[in-house]
């Protein structure tokens, strides 16, 4: 079945029975893709956790009006909130991939930093926020995770406010895994960077303000690997 994003829903039972319209997106690709019609029943959620199931009264293709039939509120699939930080890839296909994934695995918030050793200085988020609503869909996720604008690191470790905080990070220093840290959470944050890494300085100020230096594994991943890697050992461990 497929999923379709409805965020001007907000309510629970109280929506059965009430009439609302998917936007001019969302329409054509349930009239005119999809090719649904009066009276098919679809599957939707809010992105904030709710689903609802509905019934196509008026299938237009710029403002298809459908009435609630029943309403549920989902769970997390994992008990503490993810959020990984990661430095834009040079390649933005490669970002645009860990997004994606990352998002299917189910992360809770997604930070693109601007590191010293970055290579790209600039992000078109409205992309990404696209390539991230068509993952959680796909997905049938009816959590849709957060994405921030691109932020200067120093800006962001300062104010990162996450119960447990971990920088992962490639150079030779007593580092912890991962896995092993996660237990009983319930906020975790993870800066992945950027190709060339994170500058040392930019690790110490982190130690300095309470993250702490992990690793994901024995080999040396790729940007976006390490950022997936990193997703799914948390959701892991904390199912």
């Amino acid at each position: 079945m497929y999923l379709f994003y409805t965020p001007n829903i907000l309510g629970e039972s109280e929506e059965i029975g009430r009439t609302y319209n998917l936007n001019e997106e969302e329409s054509g690709h349930c009239v005119r893709v999809l090719r649904y019609t009066r009276g098919d029943e679809i599957l939707l959620t809010n992105g904030q956790g709710m689903t609802y199931e509905a019934r196509i009264i008026n299938p237009h293709p710029k403002h298809c009006e459908f009435e609630i039939l029943r309403a549920e509120r989902q769970q997390r699939h994992h008990k503490a909130y993810i959020h990984i930080a990661i430095a834009p890839t040079k390649n933005i296909e490669r970002l645009e991939w860990a997004i994606e994934k990352c998002t299917e695995i189910g992360v809770d918030e997604i930070t693109p930093l601007l590191c010293r050793f970055s290579e790209r200085k600039q992000l078109r988020t409205d992309r990404l926020q696209k390539i991230l609503l068509s993952a959680a869909k796909q997905s049938l996720t009816p959590y849709l995770p957060k994405l921030n604008e691109l932020t200067p690191y120093e800006e962001f470790i300062k104010q990162a406010k996450e119960e447990t905080k971990f920088i992962a990070h490639c150079y030779k220093d007593d580092k912890k895994e991962l896995k092993n840290e996660l237990k009983n959470s319930k906020s975790v944050l993870v800066l992945i960077g950027p190709e060339g890494d994170f500058s040392e300085q930019e690790v110490q100020e982190a130690l300095r303000l309470g993250f702490v230096p992990v690793s994901l594994g024995n080999s040396r991943l790729r940007t976006e690997t390490a950022a997936i890697v990193a997703c799914h050992t948390a959701v892991l461990v904390d199912n």
